[in-house]
C-alpha cells in the first residue's frame, strides 16, 4: 500500500487498509490489481480523475490539426489562371494544409489523359518549394488527382 504522500505503507489487510483511507477522509485506490499482492494507493480519486482531464485538454489544445484543401485545375486551363490556383495552394501549403489537387475530364478529354497528367507536372513545377508530392498523380475513371504535404521548414 502506498500513502497520500508517496510513502510505501507495507503489505495492509484490505480491511486495514479501507478503515486508514476512511480517517484521512480520502479513497482506496487499486493500481496494479494484477500484482501480487494488489498495489492500492490513498488519495483524493475526484481531484486525480480532474487533473487527468486537465491534462488531456491542454493536450489537446496545442495539437494542430492538419486539414486537406483542394484546388481544382482543368486540361484546357490557361498560364495566368493556373498561376492563380498555384498561389492559391501555395497559402495552403504555408499554412501547413495538404493540398488535394484534382481535374475532371471531360467528354473527349478522356481519351488524352496524357495532356491531364502535363498539366499537373507544371502546376507542381510552380509549387514545388512550399509542398512536395505526397501521392503520385492518378488517373481514378473521369479524375485525375495527387497529394502535396507541405515542405517542413
Amino acid at each position: 500500500m502506498i500513502g497520500e504522500q508517496g510513502e510505501q505503507l507495507g503489505i495492509v489487510s484490505s480491511r486495514e487498509a479501507n478503515a486508514i483511507a476512511e480517517e484521512h477522509g480520502l479513497d482506496l485506490v487499486k493500481i496494479s490489481p494484477n500484482a501480487t499482492p494488489p498495489v492500492c494507493k490513498i488519495m483524493n480519486y475526484g481531484k486525480y480523475l480532474f487533473e487527468l482531464n486537465k491534462k488531456a485538454k491542454e493536450a489537446k489544445k496545442n495539437q494542430k490539426v492538419v486539414e486537406t484543401k483542394e484546388v481544382w485545375l482543368s486540361m484546357t486551363i490557361d498560364v495566368g489562371d493556373l498561376n492563380v490556383k498555384a498561389k492559391q495552394a501555395q497559402k495552403f501549403l504555408t499554412g501547413g494544409n495538404k493540398v488535394k489537387v484534382s481535374i475532371r475530364m471531360r467528354g473527349r478529354q478522356m481519351a488524352h489523359s496524357e495532356m491531364g497528367l502535363e498539366v499537373m507536372k507544371r502546376f507542381y513545377e510552380l509549387v514545388k518549394d512550399f509542398g512536395s508530392i505526397e501521392k503520385q498523380p492518378l488517373t481514378e475513371g473521369r479524375n485525375i488527382w495527387m497529394m502535396l504535404a507541405p515542405v517542413k521548414a
